[in-house]
This record gives C-alpha cells, structure tokens and sequence, in this order.
C-alpha cells in the first residue's frame, strides 16, 4: 500500500536528489527540520511516494500556519513603536501602525499583526519598570512562554529593571535581545558639540562598548548589543539583528519571518528569494510524486494557479500596486513611474506561437501523465519547478528595481541631512574672509607694483 514502483526500479533518484538538494543549505538556512527531511528521505529509501508526499505537505502546511510572536520591551520613548512599525512594513500614519511618541499608561500588552504574514505577532508589552513586579512575575504577567524571543529596547541606556529582565527571560530559557535605537540622533548631537574631531565609527564603536560592558558587570556573558535607527533601516546595525532573529527560529518559523522583512536591502531581498526557493522546489518534488501515480497527474490543472502565485509573489516582495503606491508616497517617486520599470505584472501577458519543442514536451506530459513513473516524475517537477522559479526570479528583480529607482530619492529628501554645524559654519565664514583678505592685498600689491613701474 503507498508503494508506486520498488528501489530497484528507481534507483535511488528521488531519494538521492531530494537528499541533494538540501545539502545545499548549512542548518540556520532550512525551512523545514532535519527531523522532517530525515523521515521523507525514510519513506523515499521505501519507494513509499503517498508516505512522503504526505509529509511534504505536513511539513508545508506547517510552515504556513505556525504562529511566530515577538515580543518587545522597553521603557516609554524608547522606540518599542517605531520598531514594531518597521518590523511589521508600515508607516507611524499607516492604518493599524503602533502609536508613536504616546506616553505609555497601559498596564496590558498589545498585539500587531503583520499586514503580509498573517502568521506573525509583535507584541508591545509595557515597560518593566510601569509595572510594580519582579521580573519573574513580569514575565508571567505577560505570558512569556508565548514569545518565540524578546526585543528589550532602550534610547539610552538599560535600567537595573531590564538587565534583571533579561537575566529571568535566560533563566527561562528565551531568547532575548538588547537593541539601542536613536543612534543616528547620538551621532548627530555629536557632530555638532565636536565637528572637528568627530569620528562616526569610532562614536558608534563607543557606544557598543560602554553597553557590552554594563551587561558583562552584571553578569549577562558575552551579550550582542544592536544599534539601530529606526527611521533609516538599512544602516547601522537593523539588518544584522533581523539575519541574527532568522537564524536564531526553529527551522518551521524561519521562512514566514523571512518573508515578513522590510525590503532595505538588495541581500534582504535575495534571502527571501532563497526562502522561496526551497517551498517552491519542495511543492515541484510533490508534483512529481503525485504525477508517478498513473491517471493523477492528468487531472492536475495548474493554469489557473500561475496567475495566483505570481500575485502572491509580488505581494510578498512588496511590488503589487498597493505596495507601489505606498512606497511612492514615502519616497516621492510617482507610483506610475514605478509600475513603468517593473515586469512582472506583464509576464503572463505576452503570447508566444509554441515551438515544436513545446509541443514535444505537451505530449510528453500527456503520455507520462496516463502511464505514471519516473516519466512523468521528472516532467513535472520540471515545469512546476521552473515555472514558479521563473515567476520568483521577476518578481525579485522587480524589488531590487524598486529599491534602487527609491533608495537615491529617499536619500537625497531626508537620510542623513548634510546640514553645517555651527563650528563648521565658523570655519567656512573664516576661511572665506581670509580668502577674501588675502585676495585684496595681493590685488593692491600688484597694482603698486604696476604704477611703479
């Protein structure tokens, strides 16, 4: 029963390309647990092919609903808002945005969805310090063993209240995370009370240190310290805390968190692309499995799904048109300038007369599909596989257009305002007004020299 063909007749090929394939990725990088990839390589050695199609799509369908909760702490003005804003892809004036600048009165936490991944949950949770508890009784209070991690986050510095939180949440076996946000608004007081001698690498290399340090002295070994800016996403150190949060999930909850990531980088984008790979070349495999059953593969009708897919796609690398118009409002880029320079929403639409290769490959597909094996296991594996990686690669290239057409106006409207200081205003007012002296008294010299002569 479950059993298509024996070993013999395979030889290995489904287990061996599927065994393969996952090589190819070190742990921190798979979607689904070794444990999952061990057992459908089992029902593979057995030539049991429903066997392991069932557990490829329990290890999908797991993927798609797990739920992934975040929770995120932190005294009042500290950032906790903006930072589930940017986590969750929506602005401080978007519908449904974390309320920014509001002083915190609420003894309760406070749940945000994610507008893409549904799966995922920030939490706001008050201020350890609002609340009149140990930080053990805090941590129940807020049902701690419901957060998959949490994000401890401070303007300043960390209080003796959130150091003794973080040393509960180990104690409990959680992982947290320190993160310093404002830091662009540190290097910019900086520059100004020190213009001459200011050093940006050296400033935020002081920061880090007086942070790590305080951890060590209170007994937190070897902690990570993420300095942040919560308005300018792609500098500092926000990409590596969001690399540091995927690699850190239980392999089932990597891909949606991965997926639920801002595009502020081209390598953001490309991991994602990468995430979408392997459930992509996961549900290839079990089309090919199904199509060794003979008469199944037949009844499969995967036409109306292109366009469905194609359309989630651009949803979730954020280059469907509501996402377009977002971010040409945020960027001041016109949304129909945007929508000129990508592709894909056009991919479907052009037309092309079949060449007799396509019509060979059709045919091959219609034979295959009523006499079942290994025939038909590589057809369509083949074109699901492609097809999907082909809608995948336009749709990731569209978002790496999009990023760089925005990145430079985004840039030039409000990253990082080159403004003077005022010593560096003296400076320039002094060495304009020597030019202008010296200039003068060359220009008199060389007239008395002249009448002179």
């Amino acid at each position: 029963m479950g059993k298509s063909f024996s070993k013999d007749e395979h030889h290995g090929d489904l287990e061996s390309s599927f065994t393969l394939y996952f090589k190819n990725f070190k742990t921190e990088s798979k979607i689904i647990p070794q444990e999952t990839i061990d057992s459908i390589e089992l029902h593979l050695t057995k030539g049991n092919i429903q066997g392991a199609n069932s557990a490829i799509s329990a290890a999908l369908k797991n993927i798609d609903n797990v739920p992934i909760n975040v929770a995120v702490t932190g005294e009042s003005g500290a950032g906790k808002s903006s930072l589930i804003n940017a986590l969750r892809g929506v602005g401080p004036e978007d519908e449904g945005a974390a309320d920014i600048g509001v002083v915190e009165t609420t003894m309760r936490r406070t749940a945000y969805k994610h507008s893409k991944v549904k799966t995922l949950t920030l939490w706001d949770l008050p201020g350890v310090g609002t609340m009149n508890f140990p930080p053990k009784e805090y941590l129940e209070k807020v049902k701690f063993r419901e957060y998959d991690f949490f994000i401890i986050v401070s303007a300043t510095r960390f209080t003796k209240l959130e150091l003794d939180l973080a040393k509960a949440i180990q104690f409990m076996k959680k992982n947290y995370y320190f993160v310093r946000t404002k830091v662009d608004d540190d290097l910019q007081n900086e520059k100004k009370s020190k213009a001459r001698t200011f050093d940006r690498k050296n400033i935020l290399s002081k920061i880090r240190n007086s942070y790590i340090d305080t951890l060590k002295k209170n007994g937190l070994d070897a902690p990570q310290i993420f300095l942040i800016s919560n308005r300018y996403l792609s500098d500092y150190d926000f990409p590596v805390l969001m690399n540091t949060l995927v690699k850190d999930l239980p392999a089932q909850k990597r891909h949606n968190f991965m997926l639920s990531l801002p595009n502020i980088t081209e390598a953001t984008i490309d991991r994602k692309n990468k995430s979408m790979q392997q459930t992509i070349w996961l549900e290839a495999f079990k089309t090919g499995l199904l199509a060794t059953l003979p008469v199944v593969g037949i009844l499969r009708d995967d036409v109306e799904k292109v366009k469905e897919k194609l359309n989630h796609y651009r949803v979730l690398f954020g280059v469907d048109d509501e996402s377009l118009e977002v971010i040409a409002k945020d960027s001041q880029v016109p949304a129909e300038q945007l929508k000129k320079i990508i592709k894909s929403p056009y991919l479907l639409d052009s037309k092309k007369r079949e060449t007799l290769e396509e019509k060979l490959l059709k045919y091959l597909e219609k034979f295959a599909s009523v006499n079942g094996g290994l025939l038909a296991t590589g057809l369509y594996f083949r074109k699901t596989f492609y097809l999907q990686l082909l809608l995948l690669d336009t749709v990731t290239e569209d978002a790496k257009v999009v990023l760089r057409e925005t990145y430079s106006k985004i840039s030039s409207n409000s990253h990082h305002p080159q403004l003077l200081t005022m010593d560096e205003c003296y400076s320039f007012l002094t060495f304009l007004t020597g030019f202008v002296v010296v200039f003068f008294i060359l220009s008199y010299l060389r007239l008395w020299a002249w009448n002179e002569v």
